[in-house]
């Protein structure tokens, strides 16, 4: 089973930026998609960007396309989000995992709270 650990998030003011970073265990990482979710109060967990395997391409919603930008180191098994321009509709609780998916376990996620 792959354990995901995220990182990197914080309070920022709104207009700032933030880098987060996943950490995965295991090797079946490596060929899995895999994407950033995130969960605001009282709404459903939504995907925001995903990236193939080989981190050749990427996709995002439309809340955070020009803002964010997803890529992956898999020598290090990581993954990260870059994160600018923030806006207060992006605090959230920030998560990855495969796309689709997700079918490992969630890790502790990562806050990240923008304020105006």
């Amino acid at each position: 089973q792959v354990q995901l650990v995220e990182s990197g998030g914080g309070l920022v003011q709104a207009g700032g930026s933030l880098r987060l970073s996943c950490a995965a265990t295991g090797n079946t990482f490596l060929i899995k998609r895999m994407g950033w979710y995130r969960q605001a109060p009282g709404k459903p967990r939504e995907l925001v960007a995903d990236i193939s395997g080989g981190g050749d391409t990427t996709n995002y919603a439309d809340s955070v396309k020009g803002r964010f930008t997803l890529s992956r180191d898999n020598a290090k098994k990581t993954v990260s989000l870059e994160m600018s321009s923030l806006k207060s509709e992006d605090t959230a609780v920030y998560y990855c995992n495969t796309v689709p998916g997700p079918i490992w376990n969630w890790g502790q996620g990562t806050q990240v709270t923008v304020s105006s």
